[in-house]
């Protein structure tokens, strides 16, 4: 991942990372609150050994006692030193309870001992240090060797008596809120980020980039009454969909196939990811453009154009091809414009050899030569191989995508499948792509909020219909 990747995934992510930040500053509080007080105190011995004077027998005394040091500090958790800690302070526990709050310290190249007790009473706290470190100097005098008088060569002193804290040393609540919220933010980064990278479906622009080096050429917003109104070009102009759809048109206009021919088969990976209302519309916004368009459904499994575009479908391309019907009587003009079309007719047992045909070749070309821009519904690319049969025929192909559907693999597949047969791709139209955030269409540069109304505002160039014969063109209805 790129580091503009991982910027997408916190700007995608922030929420829960937030939430999860929020959870973890609450934890720490909750803890802090719960967790009884823990109070420290500490008293210190200093340790001595009997000399002579001599300044050999005082580097000799010293050397020793600051070997004893480190075996005195371990002595302080034995019961031999705890035991007469208990008797004294009467407490009701065992050693080994109480070695649990005291501990001991011995500062390196010192003959100093710490001696550090925790509890949740300060006052028995101070009182426990203070009883040890008296404890820890009785046992010493008796276990060390003794001179000749009886006096033991080893002399612990205590130097510091231990005090009654005053504040606790645990919980630290701002420490513990630090740390939660740290935690929090480490946890949500670390769970959007392994969610971004086993995610397996297209969601941006750039997870096509990292399938295929062909351009996006359109960015379709997502809609919840797309059924309800399949033709938004038509219904509603001003519509902040349909001017993606407008915008769509632009950027097939000044797409470089490299051919004179616009003939675009629309298809995509598997069903149900918009293109038939995506090509429908885009001849809508061609033809109210002044462009000389005519919309067939070659979905000879599936149809769906004549549903959508509201034209008897009843006769159409599979009656064209093997010669049961002439073109001028199945087309049907639609609208004012000069948009004509074709349905799909009746359902036939090879639609795969029907689309190959040189029939179907000889029809493609014919068209060419009467429209500026020959528009194909095709199934899917996945399930069946006409899409690609068909694709190989015309300009190039352009495959549809639904943003938060369509499968990674899937779209690798659909391109493969094109690909293998040499048929052109032309780019890629997302569908059902959010309006906000980062995976929206448009995010940093003009978004679906940024329109021109209907066409009569846009500056696109409309150019003329040139004036056809009767015979080289379609017949229109008698209006």
């Amino acid at each position: 991942m790129e580091l503009r990747d991982y910027i997408t995934v916190l700007r995608k992510g922030w929420v829960f990372i937030l939430v999860l930040a929020l959870v973890g500053v609450a934890a720490a509080a909750g803890y802090s609150v719960l967790k009884k007080p823990v109070y420290s105190a500490s008293a210190q011995v200093f340790v001595s050994t009997e000399t002579s004077g001599s300044a050999a027998d005082l580097a000799q005394g010293n050397t020793f006692t600051q070997q004893r040091v480190l075996t005195y500090s371990n002595l302080v958790s034995t019961p031999i030193v705890l035991l007469p800690v208990i008797a004294r302070l009467d407490l009701h526990m065992t050693t080994d309870q109480l070695a649990q709050l005291v501990s001991a310290d011995a500062p390196t190249s010192t003959t100093l001992i710490a001696i550090n007790v925790k509890d949740t009473d300060p006052v028995r706290a101070a009182d426990i240090a203070n009883a040890t470190s008296q404890s820890l100097t009785n046992v010493v005098e008796n276990i060390e060797a003794t001179d000749a008088d009886g006096s033991s060569t080893v002399k612990l002193t205590r130097v510091k008596q231990a005090d009654v804290p005053s504040s606790p040393v645990s919980p630290n609540v701002p420490v513990n809120v630090v740390l939660g919220l740290l935690i929090g933010l480490a946890l949500g980064v670390g769970i959007a980020l392994l969610r971004e990278t086993l995610d397996n479906r297209v969601r941006t622009e750039q997870d096509v980039e990292k399938i295929s080096d062909k351009p996006v050429v359109g960015g379709i917003a997502y809609d919840d009454k797309a059924k309800e109104r399949p033709l938004i070009v038509q219904v509603d102009p001003r519509n902040p969909r349909a001017e993606s759809f407008r915008t769509l048109r632009t950027n097939l206009q000044f797409l470089d196939l490299g051919t004179g021919s616009r003939t675009f088969v629309m298809t995509s990976s598997v069903q149900s990811e918009g293109k038939s209302t995506t090509v429908a519309n885009l001849a809508i916004a061609l033809d109210t453009a002044g462009f000389r368009v005519i919309l067939i459904d070659a979905d000879l499994r599936r149809p769906r154009v004549a549903e959508y575009m509201e034209v008897e479908g009843n006769a159409g391309l599979t009656d064209v091809l093997i010669g049961r019907a002439e073109l001028e009587d199945v087309a049907a003009p639609w609208g004012r414009g000069n948009l004509v079309v074709l349905p799909a007719g009746p359902i036939p047992p090879n639609p795969s050899e029907l689309l190959g045909s040189r029939a179907m070749q000889e029809l493609i070309t014919r068209l060419e030569s009467e429209f500026d821009y020959v528009l194909f519904d095709a199934p899917p690319l996945l399930p069946v191989t006409d899409g690609a049969i068909l694709a190989k025929k015309a300009s190039g192909a352009i495959i549809v995508v639904a943003s938060g559907k369509t499968i990674k693999g899937q779209l690798a597949g659909a391109v493969s499948a094109l690909e293998n047969v040499g048929a052109p791709i032309a780019g890629f139209v997302m569908t059902m792509m959010p309006t906000k955030g980062p995976g929206a269409y448009g995010y940093g540069r003009y978004g679906f909020a940024y329109g021109y109304g209907i066409d009569e505002d846009d500056n696109t160039p409309r150019p003329k219909a040139p004036k056809r014969s009767r015979a080289g063109t379609l017949r229109r209805a008698e209006r």
